[in-house]
């Protein structure tokens, strides 16, 4: 197991939300360590839940984290302005929280978010039932 507090973030690709995810979830959880997971707008990916192996490698890293890592602590990902998910903000919330149930359904003994990054690259916790 490594050393420190774990937490990994299922994030895009898109660099501009890179570091203001990492530093929420730094500050707000108190984590030393962000495990990336990145994929063009994973939000909208894992809602349909069409592209079987994408969903799959995302799982598998998901796994590596967890298990080699300890991590303490899922977090999803959507944001303003993504090329990989477009679509308005209602919308991509509506993916994130889809996204968020599939977690919970592979996950269930796990503490599993979901965050909004917005036009200002603020980020903001969603929750299922938002």
């Amino acid at each position: 197991m490594a050393e420190g507090k774990f937490g990994t973030a299922i994030n895009c690709m898109d660099g501009r939300v890179q570091l203001p995810v990492i530093n929420f979830l730094k500050s707000n959880y108190a984590l030393d360590y962000i495990d990336v997971i990145t994929e063009a707008g994973p939000n909208g990916l894992l809602a349909r839940g069409d592209d079987t192996n994408k969903m799959a490698s995302i799982r598998d890293r998901i796994d590596i984290s967890l298990n080699a890592h300890g991590s303490r602590l899922i977090a999803l990902v959507g944001h303003y302005d993504c090329a990989g998910n477009p679509g308005s903000k209602e919308k991509q919330i509506e993916d994130i929280i889809t996204a968020l149930k599939k977690l919970m359904e592979w996950y269930p003994e796990r503490n599993i978010i979901g965050l909004w990054v917005d036009e200002n690259w603020q980020v903001s916790k969603i929750s299922v039932d938002s």
